[in-house]
């Protein structure tokens, strides 16, 4: 993780962070990068991981695969919003490359407390940590969450006093589909910018207009964080088979269209964020 978000951050573009909601998710999103030659972060959230197998499958099916597709471009597997210390530790443990300790619902003072403990014990493994403030509002995974402008003196003293490797400030982007129009908080991006070489996570960018997610991106968002777009679009090419062929029951053939439909996301995606072709 270090090296690809220092790279998009020097180099005008992010990452993004595609999250798996089964095993169909991982193959269309590592194919899709190594075809597109584009650097690629896979998330699990801290729900899911139990109802797939658990961090240790998940872990080393990663590797497995990346073995399998003879992929030749960077992907990390990162947990997003680790409920706990311990899980963050468990995550780590298991092999994975990068955690999200997730103390947004906690004061400043206990979130920094835990961010500490997670990122002391990351680095002794060579994983990276991001931490947020604020909340970003929204439904994910079944979990929901007001939306909260993060405060910027909390975004500084959580960077300086954790040695956090990333950080998602709330400004104004939520989880899940948005009710109207995004309002993301640039000028707050902009001043936290100018006091912090970190680089910028968003959540809940499905949904976001190209504008401004490259205004984003300018204020040093690195990363950026995308599910429900590839839900849904999963979920309405599996409906459209089903609905067109009552009699169908081979899995095969009922699961084709949702796996090409991701593909095709995950794609517009990496050239949306700037990732596309960014792999020489």
């Amino acid at each position: 993780m270090y090296n690809i978000l220092d790279d998009a951050l020097e180099n005008n573009y992010a990452v993004p962070q595609f999250n798996m909601n089964g095993w169909i998710w991982l193959e269309a999103i590592l194919k899709t990068a190594e075809a597109c030659r584009a650097p690629v972060i896979v998330g699990t959230t801290d729900k899911i991981v139990d109802q797939i197998g658990g961090f240790r499958l998940l872990s080393e099916s990663f590797s497995i695969m990346k073995e399998e597709i003879g992929l030749t471009v960077p992907a990390v597997l990162h947990l997003d919003h680790g409920q706990t210390v311990e899980r963050c530790m468990e995550a780590v443990d298991a092999g994975y490359d990068s955690v999200m300790y997730d103390g947004s619902k906690l004061s400043i003072e206990e979130n920094v407390e835990n961010t500490k403990k997670v990122v002391s014990y990351a680095h002794k493994h060579g994983v990276t940590v991001e931490a947020e403030v604020g909340s970003v509002g929204g439904t994910e995974d079944g979990i929901y969450s007001d939306l909260l402008y993060a405060d910027l003196n909390e975004c500084r003293t959580l960077i300086e006093e954790t040695g956090v490797d990333s950080l998602a400030p709330a400004l104004g982007s939520v989880h899940g589909k948005y009710n109207g129009e995004p309002n993301l908080g640039f000028e707050e991006m902009a001043a936290l910018r100018e006091s912090t070489p970190v680089p910028f996570v968003l959540h809940g960018a499905s949904g976001i207009s190209n504008e401004d997610l490259g205004r984003a991106i300018s204020y040093g968002h690195a990363k950026i964080n995308y599910n429900t777009e590839l839900n849904i679009a999963w979920s309405q090419a599996t409906r459209r088979i089903l609905e067109g062929n009552v009699d169908l029951y081979a899995p095969m053939e009922i699961l084709k269209p949702g796996k090409e439909a991701l593909k095709e996301t995950v794609a517009t995606v990496l050239r949306r964020t700037g990732a596309y072709h960014q792999v020489k």
